[in-house]
């Protein structure tokens, strides 16, 4: 398949790795940062700890999504392929990677949509730009740089 059908987004977030990836892997943080305003809420508790969790969430429209853990090391990525309740994903990833830098950590949002099959999905897949992933990149930097502000 063609790199077209992935798609991601980068920023710099002045804070450390760890700070960053505690928004991102507990699922119900996400909604708070979630830059194309389609995560509603998620039951606390399900923090992420390893590839075979699965994590549920409650989406706008309104739905229950099933998150499927696919990638993790603590700090560093993470990636989930969602599916409706009881079913088997259709194949497309979020995935986040966390890589630390001067002043801060480069954070990338992937969307990988290369083995979706599913006809209905594939033309709203088809419309994620990077410009999307990066609202949710810009979205956490200001909560997360807010929160760091307010300890420090």
């Amino acid at each position: 398949m063609s790199d077209e059908r992935i798609v991601s987004g980068t920023e710099v977030i002045k804070a450390d790795a760890a700070t960053i990836f505690e928004y991102i892997a507990d699922p119900a943080k996400q909604p708070l940062w979630d830059g194309n305003d389609n995560l509603g809420s998620a039951e606390p508790g399900q923090r992420v700890h390893a590839v075979g969790d699965v994590f549920t969430m409650t989406i706008t429209k309104p739905a229950k999504r099933e998150n499927h853990v696919s990638e993790f090391e603590e700090g560093r990525r993470i990636a989930w392929m969602p599916a409706p309740v009881g079913e088997e994903p259709p194949g497309h990833v979020w995935a986040w990677r966390l890589e630390p830098v001067d002043g801060g950590t480069s954070v990338t949002h992937v969307y990988d949509w290369t083995r979706l099959q599913d006809g209905p999905r594939l033309d709203k897949a088809s419309k994620m730009t990077s410009d999307n992933l990066r609202a949710s990149i810009v979205r956490l930097r200001d909560l997360v740089e807010g929160s760091e502000q307010e300890t420090s």
